[in-house]
Formats: C-alpha cells, sequence, structure tokens
C-alpha cells in the first residue's frame, strides 16, 4: 500500500498590526551582544560624567553624617523639631526612603510571580535602589529616638535578655517598624544577591585582571551554569520571590499603623495601610524612572530598556497615581461622614490652613501630573515622562510631610498650637541623604551588572526553542 501523501504545512495566520508587541530587546541583537553591551558598563572605564556626580555625592554623604555627629553631639533641638510638631522632617524622611524602596521588590517579586518578562530589563537596578533607599530610610528613626548610643544596648530596639529585664513595648508600632523594615531589608538584599550570582560569574569569566576575578570568583559561589546549578537557583529565587511578595504589603502597613494606632485627628483611619502602599509602589516606580532613563541614554541601553518598558511603568504610575488620588478624595469623606469636628478640622486645615502651600504641591504632583499618561504620545516621551516621574518624587515627600506635620501642629488646645520650620540641619540631612543614596548607587553601576543579563537573554527570541531564531526549523 502507497503512503498517504505528507501534508502540507499548516502555516498560522499573522497576527493584526495592533496586536503585535514590540519586543524586549530591539533589533534582534544576539545573545553575545547583551551580554557585551551590560557587561561592558561596569568593565569600561567610568565616563566624564561618572567621576563629578560621584564626588558631588560623596560630599553629600560626608555632610549628611557630620551633621548627624553634630546631632548627637549637641542634642535632637539642632532639628526644628517643637511642640507641638515633635514628629516633623525626620518622620517625614523615613516613610519616604521606605516608600522609594518599595518598587524594587515590587519589580521583582510580585511581576516575576506574575510571569511579567518586561520587568528583566529594570529589576536589577530597582532591586539596588530599595537597598540604598532602606539604608537611608533606616538612619531617621534611630538618630530621632535622640541618646542614640542606647540603640547598641541590648533591648533597646531588639528584644534581648538583659540584667535589668528591660524590653521594648511590643504593643508600640514603632517597634513592629524595628522588626518590619529589618526584614524588608535583609530579605530584599538576599533577593538581589541570588539574582546577581549567574551575572557575577560571567563577570568572573571575562575579567582582565587578577583582583577582580578572585572578588567575583568569591561572590559567584563557584557558579558554572550547569543544570544543577540553574534548577537550585530558581528554586532559591522563587522562594525569595515568595517570600517577598508579602513583604511588599505588610511594611509599608506597618510603618502607616505610626500613625493609624494612634488617636491624633488625621492620623486616626483605617484607609492608611492600602493608602501607603499604593503610595509606596507610586513613589517607588517615579524614582526607578527617574534614575533609568538618564541611564539608558547615557550607557547607550536603549536597544534593551525600551520605550516599551517605560510605558509599562507609566501605566503603573497612572494606576497607583489613581489610587493615591481616590484615597484623598475619602479621606475627606470620611472625616465628614465620621461626623467628628476634630477629625473634619484636621482635613480643612491641611487645605486651607499655615500648610496650605504643601497640600496643593501634593495634589498636583500627585493627583494631576499622572493623568498626562492617559495619552499614549505623552507616555513614550520619554523626557515628558523623566520630568513628571520627579515631579511625584517631589509629590510624595509633600504628602508625607502633610499628613505629619499638618496633623500635629494644631492640636485640641488652642493655645499649644504652632508652625513648624526645619533647621537648617534638617535639610542638609536631608539632602546629604541623596548623596549617601546616589554614592551608593554610583558605586553599584560601577562595579556591579546595572541590568540581570541572565534574565534579559531568557526574554529574547533565541532562548525560545520553538521560535525560528531559537534553533526551530520552519514557522509555528
Amino acid at each position: 500500500m502507497a503512503n498517504p501523501a505528507k501534508p502540507a504545512a499548516v502555516r498560522a495566520p499573522e497576527p493584526p498590526a495592533e496586536l503585535v508587541r514590540e519586543p524586549l530587546v530591539l533589533n534582534n541583537r544576539p545573545l553575545g551582544w547583551i551580554t557585551d553591551a551590560i557587561a561592558g558598563v561596569c568593565e569600561k572605564p567610568m565616563p566624564v560624567w561618572w567621576w563629578p556626580a560621584f564626588i558631588v555625592s560623596f560630599g553629600g554623604m560626608v555632610t549628611m553624617f557630620s551633621l548627624i555627629a553634630y546631632l548627637v553631639s549637641t542634642g535632637v533641638g539642632v532639628w526644628g523639631l517643637n511642640q507641638p510638631a515633635d514628629w516633623a522632617w525626620d518622620i517625614t524622611n523615613f516613610v519616604f526612603w521606605i516608600g522609594i524602596g518599595h518598587a524594587g521588590t515590587l519589580i521583582s517579586a510580585v511581576l516575576f510571580l506574575l510571569r511579567q518578562k518586561w520587568r528583566t530589563s529594570v529589576n536589577r537596578a530597582a532591586e539596588a535602589m530599595t537597598i540604598f533607599a532602606v539604608a537611608c530610610a533606616g538612619i531617621f528613626p534611630v538618630f530621632h529616638t535622640g541618646r542614640v548610643w542606647f540603640a547598641l544596648l541590648p533591648g533597646y530596639l531588639f528584644p534581648a535578655p538583659n540584667a535589668n529585664e528591660i524590653w521594648p513595648q511590643f504593643r508600640s508600632p514603632l517597634l513592629w517598624d524595628v522588626f518590619a523594615v529589618s526584614t524588608y531589608g535583609t530579605v530584599s538584599l538576599l533577593f538581589w544577591y541570588v539574582g546577581l550570582i549567574p551575572d557575577l560569574a560571567t563577570l568572573r569569566d571575562r575579567a582582565k585582571g587578577w583582583l577582580r576575578r578572585f572578588l567575583y570568583g568569591i561572590f559567584s559561589l563557584g557558579w558554572t551554569g550547569s543544570n544543577r546549578h540553574w534548577s537550585n537557583y530558581e528554586k532559591a529565587y522563587l522562594l525569595l520571590a515568595g517570600l517577598s511578595t508579602p513583604l511588599v504589603l505588610s511594611v509599608h502597613s506597618i510603618v502607616s499603623f505610626d500613625f493609624a494606632v494612634s488617636v491624633v485627628p488625621g492620623w486616626h483611619t483605617t484607609i492608611f495601610p492600602p493608602y501607603f502602599v499604593a503610595g509606596a509602589i507610586f513613589s517607588g516606580f517615579g524614582m526607578v524612572l527617574t534614575l533609568l532613563i538618564p541611564l539608558r541614554s547615557l550607557f547607550k541601553l536603549e536597544d534593551v530598556i525600551t520605550l516599551r518598558h517605560v510605558e509599562l511603568m507609566c501605566k503603573v504610575l497612572l494606576a497607583t497615581g489613581s489610587i493615591v488620588g481616590y484615597a484623598y478624595g475619602m479621606e475627606f469623606f470620611i472625616a465628614w461622614y465620621g461626623g467628628s469636628p476634630y477629625e473634619l478640622y484636621a482635613f480643612k486645615n491641611r487645605a486651607f490652613g499655615p500648610y496650605w502651600w504643601s497640600y496643593w504641591a501634593m495634589i498636583s504632583c500627585n493627583v494631576i501630573s499622572p493623568h498626562f499618561f492617559w495619552f499614549k504620545k505623552l507616555r513614550t516621551s520619554v523626557v515628558f515622562v523623566w520630568i513628571v516621574s520627579i515631579f511625584v518624587n517631589i509629590g510624595m515627600w509633600f504628602e508625607r510631610f502633610v499628613i505629619i506635620v499638618t496633623s500635629l501642629h494644631r492640636d485640641y488646645l488652642p493655645s499649644s498650637w504652632g508652625y513648624f520650620t526645619p533647621s537648617w540641619v534638617d535639610v542638609m540631612t536631608f539632602v546629604g541623604s541623596f548623596g549617601l543614596f546616589m554614592t551608593l548607587f554610583l558605586l553599584f553601576i560601577r562595579f556591579l551588572p546595572v541590568i540581570a543579563i541572565s534574565e534579559v537573554k531568557g526574554v529574547t527570541p533565541q532562548a525560545d526553542p520553538h521560535h525560528p531564531l531559537g534553533g526551530a526549523k520552519g514557522h509555528h
């Protein structure tokens, strides 16, 4: 019996143009080009602009630590804190920096679990930003306590057996902060480091000098790229992503409890945890865009950090900015509906009291500016996106300032009302914290791959065995 004729290959129709997505790596770049482009950032000498940027940032960091030494030697009175506003710039800056640190874990953990492949080009820098922001955040509440040398004693911050049997107050949300922030920082550092291991091995194998080869060799933990190593790596990465995801929600929720569990009008509200989490993601993505948009241009990484990445992050900003705007409106509704004259006055005072300028700056930056991203033309304009991202960062700082200072400076007793004005030490300490942040970030660019090489390769057509460029025969 003759063999039946072989059926003709069935070719699937091409999708319509409006459904075709822009690739995550442009121009069909080969895998070798990706390695050279990303590893070359830290292998080649730094560009001319890097040194002035590093010197200015390092100077800011030294200024901050000098002012902290001045504060410890003189007293917390060198800050502008007063009665009744005994929380002000210090706690504002703490909450601001913790919020900045949220985008890294969200991009790395939550989007990884949701299988969002676009995260691969931005997750490494966002994770590094998380760790550096948490380091900046931890400075302010510790030194706010005044006699900071007691922080070295067991039982002052962390519970530890001690001769005096003095234990921290476990019912205080300030102690919850200690556990939440330290856990978040530790897990974020582990998550960042585990993701770095394959790329550290790549840098080890490419290193020219013996010192670089030796150091990259130590931190790459003997990585060879074997199947066993990749299997263990993926399990560890998945577990850390699963651990990090609830931390994204819990850390800023616990930070919000610093305010929500109090009885201060303007703070005592159950909307704070989801509102703070959305605001943290909002400010974190704003900072990611602020840092990565110049970086992609300065290091010629437009083929890896594409307009599609920028546009998707703009959509996240639009979504979280809308949630934050809804929360602002809902706060006024709750104050009115609750029937408490003190609560209602606190919100009227925010909008029309002595600090009206900070409230409307917050509304302009956080509520109005993200809505420009409804328009694709503006979402894909890199310069416009960068400017809006800076406004988002400014607006989110003002949000924390409005929540903290305007709720405290006028209490139940009009005779004790006051007006908080920051001292020069307040201002320069905050500016110096940006110096610390940028010093760490510039060193990260100098010595480590700013983009996850192995993860970016995994989303290229060459990594797909069913794609013609991945070795498959014919069309599928």
